[in-house]
């Protein structure tokens, strides 16, 4: 919730936030973890659990320039002045009073700056982000500590974590021994069933097939012999699904998914992994649960729950489903329209089977 407030002194944007993380303050017992001013005038913060974020901007004066401060619970240990560049005259970490944590940045006189379009934007759970202003010039980022940075804010021209010019990057995902597993990718629905409906016509069938085929040739590339329940739109069965992974002895089973809310309520989000029973199944949804997560920042956890599904009931092997978003959801069906967003879960899918195969040995 934002609110502005004019005076002859200043105009005040106040943000109040709590969320939970269990993130650990760097060397201090600020809330304040890290932070960056990165060269295209945007601020990110990493912030540590339950942390109530108060954000400020007060027009220049007879001693200060335009100045944008944000204040955070707990005590800074070494407070000090950064020296700026570009639009920025310097930023200044202090404390305001005792058990407090002030970040202000000051700029030069004649920067332009819009402070009432200004939003502060959480793009998960310990991690912020708000556009101060658009550099005329050249400006080099200014950091201390290290912010993950969102997939999402990635330039089409620069190489990503997770995505490459070639659409996506096989060669960051981990290793496992070559010809030694084997795995069945079951994208769900097909056919006459389109499965869910979302927001402009987006179909579940078309999205999780293309993301199960995508997950094929990321684990091949690794070395696992990957098998799909489909390769286009036919109209398949539950039991034909389980019976297949059944028959061929697979080492895992994933079926895909995309989530819609009663309603379709665009206001609901988010992603979730089932799994079955046993400590097996677990370990699987728990890692596809904890990259999918990573690429969408933003969504909802949905978590990690037992479900009766019957495909990941009456499978032999350890089977989860995983729900990839909701297409009726604004965030959700607004990122998985973009084939770019279906390449990043297919790689969190992808990597998080990997790493449960190289733990299982």
């Amino acid at each position: 919730m934002a609110k502005f407030l004019n005076s002859k002194l200043f105009r005040c944007l106040s943000v109040f936030i709590f969320l939970n993380s269990t993130i650990s303050p760097l060397k201090s017992s600020s809330a304040l973890a890290a932070w960056e001013l990165d060269n295209n005038g945007v601020l990110e913060l990493r912030t540590k659990s339950n942390t109530n974020l108060k954000a400020y901007f007060q027009k220049s004066n007879q001693i200060f320039g335009d100045r944008f401060w944000i204040d955070f619970p707990g005590e800074l240990r070494n407070p000090r002045t950064i020296k700026g560049n570009g639009p920025i005259k310097e930023i200044r970490l202090g404390k305001p009073k005792k058990g407090s944590t002030r970040l202000v940045i000051e700029f030069k006189e004649a920067t332009d700056l819009s402070p009432l379009t200004w939003r502060l934007i959480g793009l998960n759970q310990n991690r912020w982000k708000i556009k101060l202003f658009k550099p005329k010039y050249p400006f080099k980022k200014i950091s201390e500590g290290v912010v993950e940075k969102s997939i999402r804010n990635v330039k089409a021209n620069q190489k990503s974590t997770y995505i490459k010019k070639r659409g996506h990057d096989s060669l960051q995902l981990p290793n496992v021994k070559q010809n030694k597993y084997s795995v069945v990718i079951d994208p769900g629905h097909g056919g006459p069933d389109p499965g869910a409906i979302g927001i402009g016509g987006l179909r579940e069938t078309d999205i999780v097939l293309e993301v199960a085929k995508i997950v094929e040739k990321l684990l091949s590339e690794k070395g696992v012999k990957v098998r799909l329940t489909r390769k286009n739109e036919v109209d398949l069965d539950l039991a034909p699904r389980v019976s297949f992974a059944n028959r061929i002895d697979a080492d895992i089973f994933v079926s895909i998914h995309a989530n819609a809310s009663r309603g379709k309520r665009r206001d609901i989000n988010g992603l979730e992994t089932f799994y079955y029973r046993g400590w097996r199944g677990r370990l699987l949804a728990k890692r596809i649960q904890k990259e999918i997560l990573r690429v969408s920042p933003g969504s909802p956890d949905r978590g990690v729950k037992q479900g009766r599904f019957y495909v990941i009931k009456n499978t032999k092997m350890p089977a989860v489903l995983v729900e990839i978003g909701f297409l009726t959801g604004r965030l959700d069906a607004r990122r998985l329209e973009k084939t770019t967003h279906r390449k990043r879960i297919a790689y969190a899918i992808s990597k998080g089977i990997l790493e449960y195969l190289s733990k299982i040995r």
